[in-house]
């Protein structure tokens, strides 16, 4: 680099300080490589001497053959410690985010280059659609190298990018660029780079992409013009969508076809040509005996003892202030004085001499923070002085801390119930505002006891502390947090905790008096082991780092060493990292004192670039290659292994150069083909001294493995935990393992533990690790590691997206697999398109790589994702806000398409298989079938609804037959059987007067629900025209509901309109005008002002066959069919009604429904003039004013019959389902209904009547008096519960046989169950057959098939204008192929099966059920399989609370998902995987698009049903103005 030349010290303070800051901005990612690169040459170009070929980018690097030489890191440490600059900035800096791991960038050209090449090609996959947010086309060329300053906190984010960055420059780039390497070849870093000369890269033929994330693109043409919006061009549209997709994503399908993978693929089978292991089984090995020393203490204490008395001026631990200078030393002697009055305290002084509150043995929680390191060590000997035992915890920051749920499940487990913590880290704990500590959430009740010197009491002269000789008593508990995230306490013994110091001391060759610099967490693991336990065993002096001081002064603990000339270092990879992006302002510093430079998570795989690279760097400085010390350790059995230092000049370890492919089946391959997907492992030296250690297969029965094949390390040692405290199952299957060989027989008898990690064993026993248990994730029978994930998405160009390379990866279980998410926080500053590239890349490095596809990709904003203590992701937390949905993504990329390859094989229809009627009917009768029919009862005389009017009209004229309640619940209008007749007579006279009408002619009805509407019927009647009920166009919706009134009046050929007068003015209206031609209107007539004089008799008696009504309805499917429905059917339809529910002129009844068509309509109309009965109407839309008024109305008139539709039972369930507390107290009761009858044309919604009968049980309403009416288009009520016969009943059917068109009845909660509840009594005079649509067969009881009606009031036929007499003929007068050849039948269109009960109905004969399941139009046939929208819809609305609406539909064989988002829209992106699982889980389908929506997007019409054909129209149209829309790959 142009700095090579001048020495930076000798530059002038400013232009320092402006380095620093310019370091600074560059760790930070606030500044991309390049433009850091030009700042500098702008900078220096004063103090360069001239020099004709100065380059900037990163030089090509040779290598040598043990480690790889990289003279130019990149300046990612935060700047100088001196410099004022970077420490003003740092106050800013938020919590802990230096962490770097799995990085290093010294191939970012590399991937930069390989990535380049890609900036031609197209996108496939259109970007997902976000509302309000602004898409900058950003060029590819414009790419800078990654963000180098990442923090992922957790460990190690450094070890693997620069191994990654290599690897992956590769697999985009060309096989060609390899290096021929045997197993001691050097790190995959470094021999990809040397073999990579950016200036003339090869090329290669392009393979070619597998047909995988071109599938959107590929349906787009056969969607011919149904696309939707924005996925069809390539230029920006208003919404900011492309449908260019990254050709990252190609190559994702494993070889799918294009149709398999919308219909989804084949189960997968075994490659035959999956390696396997081929080895002899493995020896277990030992390690070397454990030295007998001559004067080695009996406990640890006893130690601690000895040297307080003997050596007490000796310094047993230094601790650093935030600037990285010692802040005080601690000897031995204080240390032993201070344990000692600690010890004293805790046994004597709480509580009182008969009721101390310590015991021996008892727990306690140690609460310090790492910045204290003192007080923690006097606190920890002070509990073993004391023989309590201590439980060294994380310091809780606030009530809702990541994972102190688990901490208080620790403390719970392990009975702690006292806190000992200094008095300045009390002071920082939150409190409540009376200054109590608050109760941590999860945590037992905690007495907090401060240990500061001057809160403790000097021992008397005659207490002495007890020091037993160490025996299998626990000594100390230490903490460890499982995969699930369960946090459990690992209790080591005092014999172990004594063999252990003295394993660690022969292995390190430890000696009196050394000095060790330690940068680990002395509370845990090695920071413990070494730095506070064999220490103190060893006379040691310990100079503690704290990590607060590494990020303020990441070069502290190498100045420590140089000034201390320490002979040991304890460090992790991120701190030789750090030390080595900082190390330029450090010329002096020499690291040739040090003997061991133990690297703690040096079994890391990806930890080798990291010991290379420091290597390379501090080589100048003195440091010897061999002092190098990986080690591999783990929280149940200690130190499993470590590196012994090796002599000067003898050749370093080997490496071993795996294959990734032969790593996740499970097997040891040296890496020779695809040099792509190579793992570069270092040895973590051997095993410990007086161990012995095998390798059992991870799952299932400890057995040995083979030796070429990996396994989980076991121990057996003296020196390890000896449970999980106070979990004696767990610690079973943890502590107490007996390894099998191949024939399942035990090798021995001694008990192994289980280390989590996953390895095997090398030439001359060296230990080599792979991965650990919990990053383990086992995708189709396969193991991928988190960590390779983790560094392979690094690798991909993050410094546009991700924020400080904060990664989390881990797998869900969704549909009988494991599934990879990958998590990441995004920059604040990253643009959608930057995000949705990256995102695009990754997937197809991941794919390229590890040969697996991801199911989710999510970029949260930054810093919103939880934090361990020290600041890295909690992996646990993050995974559950995942499946809860409360993650807030704000990008997010699924693929199920891709990564589900387990999906059950589409089912083929047989052709030509069609059963013959014999068959048929002989298997019907041989399997004791009876064929599915029921019948109603007989019907009995019934006359004409005219001639019924007006006979009531004459007997009984003043009986009030109609009254119409407005939304305050008053009566507004009433019509005895006299005044409706009149009226009905003046109508008659005006249509005759005015429109000149002949008989026969159709007039439209549009008035609003009341009781004119019915007049004008009656009027219409009398003259012998034919009544056409619309519902009237919204004022102010006029653009929306105005067409579909004048599409009506138009396909009815209407000679005239009966309207109110404001109606009438509507329809002229300039606003009319706008949406329709309100000059071709046919007459209007307004019947307000009606003329006084008594009119002529007009009455044209009607005929059995003649018309007496028009029913329009526009379906679900948003076909607008009318009907035709004689004088006939109407007066047996309203006497079959009449019949069912006992209908009389002494009863009263209350209707809230639509009075425009279907049953909703005879009830309103007909049903009161035919059975006298008094109807009391409430306009469905007075509820929107006033919720509680048809509940009111029921209580105040006593109601005992009351008809409703879904949407009024919703509107109360919703609104008043919190309020029956204040119903009641308003004296509301509902004891008095006997029936109320849901009004629809669609299966029974059990879970709204049957939560709507539980909210209102509290004001009286019976559990029995819900029932459903069931009618449809040819037939308008076919079933309607009655008063006489049984309670409809409820049956459990299997939803996979109702796919395959299959009834199976099942048991209540079975798995995959769908209740179903009985649609009403079939209604006198109707008989029912359940019938085969294909072949037109009946079928037998329980089978599915569609409902066929024959009934004296089925509509006469379709009302069309040409009339299409073979569509009529087919849905209205069919016959069945075989059986009863004579009957003509009415088809429903829906499906369902009749079920014969235990039940009696009236007539004492067993009772028949129908049960519908849904309508033919509506089912969505995919993958072979026939689906009802419902029933997706129901798992959709249950996914995630926010959901408060959904709808499905296809488009172009894709399965589109609409949610409207009840919550915030920073939720609407967690819907989508929750929406996306739940589909797959419950319905075995892969959800195409998800479309997030506002509440109310989704239409529904006045019977409640959703209109799903509306809203694909809508979808395609572009007009659902979404929240966010996502395409699943």
């Amino acid at each position: 680099m142009a700095d090579r030349s001048v020495d930076l010290s000798a530059l002038p303070k400013e232009v320092r300080d402006q380095f620093a800051e310019l370091d600074l901005e560059l760790s930070e990612g606030d500044i991309t490589q390049k433009g850091y690169e030009k700042k500098k040459a702008k900078l220096l170009a004063s103090y360069v001497p001239p020099s004709p070929n100065v380059d900037l980018s990163l030089p090509d690097v040779q290598l040598s053959p043990g480690h790889s030489v990289d003279p130019s890191p990149s300046p990612e440490a935060p700047g100088p410690s001196t410099s004022s600059a970077s420490k003003h900035h740092r106050t800013h800096r938020s919590g802990g985010a230096r962490d770097d791991r799995y990085r290093s960038d010294i191939h970012t050209e590399a991937v930069q280059a390989a990535l380049a090449k890609h900036k031609e090609e197209k996108m496939g996959l259109p970007m997902p659609t976000k509302r309000r947010s602004a898409f900058v086309q950003s060029p590819i060329d414009t790419c800078t190298p990654p963000d180098t300053s990442s923090a992922s906190e957790d460990e190690g984010s450094l070890r693997r990018k620069a191994a990654f960055s290599a690897v992956l420059a590769q697999s985009l780039q060309s096989p060609d660029y390899w290096i021929n390497r045997s197993v001691q070849s050097s790190s995959t870093s470094s021999s990809a780079s040397s073999t990579l000369s950016h200036g003339e890269p090869k090329t290669q033929p392009q393979p070619q992409p597998q047909p995988a994330a071109s599938l959107l693109a590929d349906l787009l043409v056969n969607a011919q013009n149904n696309v939707p919006p924005d996925v069809t061009s390539s230029t920006p549209q208003e919404r900011g969508s492309r449908l260019d997709l990254p050709p990252a994503v190609r190559g994702m399908s494993r070889g799918q076809s294009r149709s398999s993978m919308i219909e989804t693929a084949d189960v997968p089978q075994p490659d035959p040509n999956t390696p396997k292991p081929e080895g002899r089984q493995i020896i277990p090995v030992k390690g070397e005996p454990l030295g007998v020393v001559s004067n080695w203490p009996p406990a640890l204490q006893a130690a601690l003892a000895r040297w307080g008395a003997t050596q007490a001026k000796s310094p047993a631990l230094t601790a650093l202030d935030i600037t990285g200078k010692p802040l005080y030393t601690l000897t031995y002697g204080k240390l032993w004085s201070r344990s000692l009055k600690l010890a004293y305290t805790l046994l004597n002084k709480l509580g009182t001499k008969t009721e101390p509150v310590l015991q021996p043995g008892d727990r306690v929680a140690l609460v310090y923070p790492n910045s204290d390191p003192g007080m923690f060590w006097v606190a920890f000997y002070g509990c073993l002085l004391a023989e309590v035992i201590p439980v060294p915890i994380e310091v809780p920051l606030s009530r809702q801390d990541a994972g102190s749920q688990q901490i208080g499940f620790l403390l719970g487990s392990c009975g702690v119930s006292l806190a000992l913590t200094s008095e300045l880290c009390l002071k920082g704990l939150p409190k409540t505002p009376n200054g109590e500590i608050i109760q941590f959430k999860g945590w037992p009740r905690m007495k907090w006891v401060v240990t500061d010197t001057k809160y403790l009491t000097k021992p008397s002269k005659d207490w002495q502390p007890h020091i037993p000789t160490a025996n299998t008593d626990t000594a100390y508990i230490e903490y460890k947090a499982s995969k699930e995230g369960t946090v459990m306490g690992v209790a080591v013994s005092k014999i172990s905790m004594l063999t252990h110091c003295q394993a660690l001391t022969q292995a390190c060759n430890y000696c009196e008096g050394e000095t060790l610099v330690n940068v680990l967490d002395c509370k845990k693991d090695m920071g413990m082991w070494h730095g506070v336990l064999t220490s103190v065993m060893n006379r040691i002096h310990t100079i503690t780092v704290p990590y607060a001081v590494m990020k303020a002064c990441p070069m502290s603990w190498v100045q420590r060493v140089h000034i201390h000339k320490a002979r040991v270092a304890l460090v992790k990879c991120r701190d030789l990292h750090w030390a080595m992006m900082a190390h330029k302002d450090q010329r002096d510093s020499s690291l040739s004192s040090i003997r061991m430079l133990i690297v703690a998570d040096g079994a890391n795989p990806w930890s080798v670039s990291s010991c290379d690279a420091f290597l390379n760097v501090f080589q100048s400085h003195g440091l010897k290659p061999e002092v190098i010390c990986p080690c591999a350790t783990s929280p149940e059995a200690l130190t499993v292994a470590i590196r012994r230092p090796g002599a000067r000049g003898a050749p370093l370890p080997a490496r071993a150069i795996l294959s990734m492919g032969g790593l996740s089946h499970g097997v040891i391959r040296v890496n020779t083909e695809d040099k792509n997907s190579a793992l570069t492992v270092q040895d973590v030296g051997h095993i410990m001294p007086g161990a012995l250690m095998c390798i059992v297969k991870p799952d299932g029965p400890p057995q040995l493995c083979k030796t070429d094949e990996i396994g989980e390390i076991v121990i057996n040692s003296r020196a390890g935990g000896t449970m999980y405290y106070g979990l004696h199952g767990v610690t079973k299957n943890t502590f107490e393992v007996i390894p099998v060989n191949q024939a399942g027989a035990p090798i021995g008898e001694i008990p192994f533990s289980r280390t989590g990690l996953l390895g095997f064993v090398g030439p001359g026993s060296l230990v080599f690790v792979v991965g650990k248990i919990e990053g383990l994730l086992m995708v189709s029978g396969r193991r991928h590691n988190a960590d390779d994930l983790v560094a392979t998405a690094l690798a991909v160009e993050p410094v546009k997206t991700v924020y400080r390379g904060r990664i989390a990866v881990f797998s869900v279980t969704v549909f009988y697999d494991e599934r990879i998410v990958i998590v990441a926080e995004q920059r604040p500053d990253a643009s959608e398109e930057d995000s949705f590239q990256w995102m695009s890349r990754v997937l197809q490095a991941i794919d390229s790589i590890h040969q697996v596809g991801l199911y989710c990709l999510a970029l949260v904003p930054a810093n919103t994702l939880p934090k361990t203590p020290l600041g890295g992701i909690h992996i646990c937390e993050t995974k559950q806000n995942f499946l809860e949905g409360n993650l807030h993504p704000c990008n997010i990329l699924l693929c199920p398409h891709t990564c589900v390859t387990n999906m059950p094989k589409p089912r083929q229809k047989q052709p030509g298989m069609d059963v013959g009627p014999a068959s048929m009917l002989v298997g019907n009768l041989v399997a004791g079938k009876r064929i599915a029919q029921a019948t109603g009862r007989e019907l009995g005389m019934h006359q004409f609804l005219s001639e019924a009017l007006q006979w009531r009209a004459q007997t009984d004229p003043d009986h009030i037959l109609y009254v119409l309640l407005n939304a305050k619940g008053v009566a507004v209008c009433t019509a005895t059987c006299a005044q409706l007749h009149k009226r009905a007579e003046k109508i008659t006279a005006t249509l005759m007067e005015r429109g000149g009408l002949n008989t026969g002619d159709n007039v439209v009805l549009l008035y609003p629900p009341g009781i004119d509407l019915i007049a004008a019927f009656y009027g219409c009647l009398y003259a012998g025209v034919i009544p056409v009920t619309v519902r009237p166009p919204h004022p102010q919706n006029l653009a929306a509901t105005l067409p579909t009134v004048r599409m009506i009046i138009d396909v009815s050929k209407a000679a005239c309109i009966l309207t109110t007068q404001p109606l009438m003015r509507i329809l002229r209206s300039r606003e009319a005008a706008a949406s329709v031609n309100i000059k071709t209107w046919p007459t209007i007539i307004d019947t307000d002002d009606l003329p006084r004089k008594r009119p002529p008799n007009i009455y044209k008696p009607p005929t059995a066959e003649m018309l007496a009504y028009l029913d329009f309805s526009v379906s679900t499917t948003g076909m607008l069919t009318g009907v035709k429905m004689s004088h006939a059917a109407i007066s047996t339809l309203c006497r079959s009604i009449k019949l069912q529910c006992e209908l009389y002129s002494s009863r009263q009844i209350a209707i809230c429904l639509d009075p425009y068509c279907g049953l909703g309509f005879v009830l309103w109309c007909l049903s009161s003039v035919y059975s006298g009965h008094q109807s009391i109407l409430i306009p469905p839309l007075e509820l929107e004013s006033s919720l509680p008024l048809w509940l009111s109305t029921l209580s105040q008139y006593k109601i005992r019959d009351t008809f409703c539709s879904y949407s009024v039972m919703e509107l109360c369930t919703k609104g008043l389902g919190t309020q029956t507390e204040m119903l009641k107290a308003r004296g509301l009761n509902l004891s008095c209904v006997r029936s109320c009858v849901v009004i629809a044309e669609e299966r029974p919604r059990l879970a709204l009547t049957q939560s709507f009968s539980k909210l209102f049980k509290d004001i009286g309403l019976s559990a029995r008096a819900v029932s459903t009416a069931f009618g449809s288009r040819v037939n308008l009520a076919i079933c309607l519960q009655g008063t006489a016969g049984p309670d409809p009943s409820t049956v459990y059917v299997d939803m996979k046989s109702l796919r395959h068109d299959r009834v199976r009845l099942v048991e209540r909660g079975a798995p995959q169950s769908l209740p179903l509840m009985e649609s009403g009594t079939i209604l006198p005079g109707v008989r029912v057959i359940i019938v085969n649509p294909e072949t037109r067969g009946p079928l037998g009881d329980s089978h599915l098939g569609e409902i066929w009606v024959n009934s004296p009031h089925c509509a006469s036929g379709y009302y069309t204008i040409y009339g299409e007499e073979s569509l009529q003929a087919d849905h209205f007068n069919t016959k069945l192929s075989f059986g009863e050849p004579h009957t003509l039948w009415a088809r429903t269109g829906y499906l369902g099966f009749i079920k014969r009960t235990e039940l009696l109905d009236a007539s004492g004969d067993r009772h028949d059920a129908l049960f519908v399941v849904g309508s033919l139009d509506e089912t969505l046939e995919l993958r072979g399989l026939r689906y009802h929208p419902i029933d997706i819809e129901t798992s959709v609305s249950r996914a995630h609370r926010c959901i408060a609406e959904s709808a499905v539909f296809t488009w172009t064989n894709l399965l589109v998902v609409v949610a409207e988002l009840s919550g915030s829209e920073q939720e609407a992106l967690d819907l989508v995987p929750l929406v996306t699982n739940v589909v797959l889980e419950e319905h075995h389908l892969i959800v195409g698009v998800v479309v997030i929506v506002d509440p109310g997007v989704i239409p529904i019409n006045s019977r409640g049903e959703k209109q799903r054909m509306h809203l694909r129209d809508s979808f395609l149209a572009d007009q659902l103005d979404p929240i966010y829309v996502a395409y699943n790959m």
